[in-house]
């Protein structure tokens, strides 16, 4: 598959079929799904990054257990809207990932995830350690939330 433009990820997607969002960082790529309806973002799973094989080996698995038929990967953007190294990254790890998956992928401004998702985990007082262990998750879940906010808006495809 090819990359999309975010209003047409879900042109020809499967009744029921899942959306998978990844925030990729250096480390880890947290993963968050949506509920069949495309209406709910839930944080899901955390991959620890080691070799581009092994984790979309791992990718791979997800998408195949959790009946995935599109993608959202969060783009890095800067603040002042200009690309940097972090996104080349994320867009050469796109090109991988669907170099092995014949799914649809979108990208979608990630700006300010993880500070909304830290912001939400100290709101419900998670202690320390343990919004270490799920932050990238919730970031993931607070990128697919603005993905499905925007498609319940009218901004995507049938």
């Amino acid at each position: 598959m090819t990359i999309r433009k975010p209003r047409e990820l879900t042109e020809g997607l499967a009744t029921g079929a899942r959306i998978l969002a990844l925030d990729l960082g250096t480390r880890t790529i947290g993963l968050a799904l949506s509920d069949v309806e495309r209406t709910i973002a839930t944080p899901f799973d955390t991959i620890r990054r080691t070799k581009l094989k092994p984790d979309i080996g791992q990718l791979m698995g997800v998408i195949a257990d959790q009946g995935v038929g599109a993608l959202v990967l969060g783009l890095p953007v800067n603040m002042d809207d200009s690309e940097g190294p972090r996104c080349q990254a994320t867009r050469q790890f796109a090109t991988d990932l669907l170099l092995a998956l014949d799914l649809p992928l979108a990208f979608w401004d990630e700006r300010l995830s993880s500070y909304a998702a830290e912001a939400a985990l100290l709101e419900a007082d998670v202690s320390a350690k343990h919004r270490a262990e799920i932050i990238d998750k919730v970031a993931a879940a607070v990128i697919l939330q603005g993905y499905l906010d925007f498609l319940a808006a009218g901004g995507g495809g049938s």
